[in-house]
């Protein structure tokens, strides 16, 4: 065999090696959970709330009266973020101004700083606060970390943070549900030495990983026996209990 034909397999193996895994990440990075039809009945005003949904794809969910504070929220990994779309309108019912933030790929570590900015946009809001649902939440605190001057908190959801925030003042939030089976449990154990000595935790009863939004059942997840809608309710009271006026 010749050596031009030698480098011409080579180069013909290469590149079928490049295809393949390029074809891989993008049937990976396509695949994600939808949210289900029943959030599209949470997307429009009603006597709560209004949205408005911004060109950057930034969905905000802003109460009728004067915000109390302000939250920014990362969808979890591989979800489509709409699917939180309830769990903002029941606290922005509750006076939280919410905004939902849309991920390249529906992953938040592709844009962890995705919340720079936004904040601007509503001046009048005194007190704010970041957070997210897994992977979401794992972001959230890595932006936290940086950004701690900005924000009144951090706001977990089966989620834990690798960024170290035990020194800093934010007032956190850990929430998640006792049947959840995606949550790495000794690793949130290993990482609440990462979070201030007060930081308040809440396990909702019967809760499991995807209960946080509406796009049914995770892979890996454990058996609620509670629905999406009570768990997004807990959720939104422990949260409200928190942040309202601060800690």
């Amino acid at each position: 065999m010749s050596a031009k034909s030698k480098k011409l397999i080579t180069a013909a193996v290469i590149l079928a090696v490049v295809v393949s895994v390029v074809s891989g990440i993008m049937v990976y990075l396509c695949d994600y959970y939808p949210a289900d039809d029943y959030v599209q009945q949470t997307m429009v005003n009603n006597l709560y709330a209004s949205v408005v949904e911004y060109s950057d794809g930034v969905i905000a969910f802003e109460p009728e009266s004067e915000p109390e504070c302000g939250l920014i929220f990362y969808p979890g990994g591989k979800v489509e973020y709409t699917a939180y779309s309830p769990l903002m309108q029941l606290l922005a019912g509750e006076g939280v101004l919410c905004l939902l933030v849309e991920m390249p790929f529906n992953l938040a570590v592709f844009d962890s700083n995705a919340a720079y900015g936004l904040q601007a946009r509503y001046p009048n809001v005194g007190s704010w606060y970041i957070g997210g649902h897994s992977l979401g939440g794992a972001m959230a605190a890595s932006y936290a970390s940086s950004h701690t001057d900005e924000l009144g908190g951090l706001i977990l959801l089966a989620a834990y943070s690798t960024a170290d925030l035990s020194g800093t003042s934010l007032n956190v939030i850990s929430i998640y549900g006792s049947e959840d089976g995606v949550l790495d449990r000794d690793k949130y154990e290993e990482c609440k030495s990462n979070l201030p000595d007060n930081f308040s935790e809440y396990i909702i009863e019967g809760g499991c990983h995807a209960g946080f939004g509406m796009y049914g059942e995770q892979q890996g997840d454990g058996e609620p026996t509670i629905d999406s809608g009570t768990q997004m309710s807990l959720a939104a009271d422990f949260i409200c209990e928190n942040i309202m006026g601060g800690k």
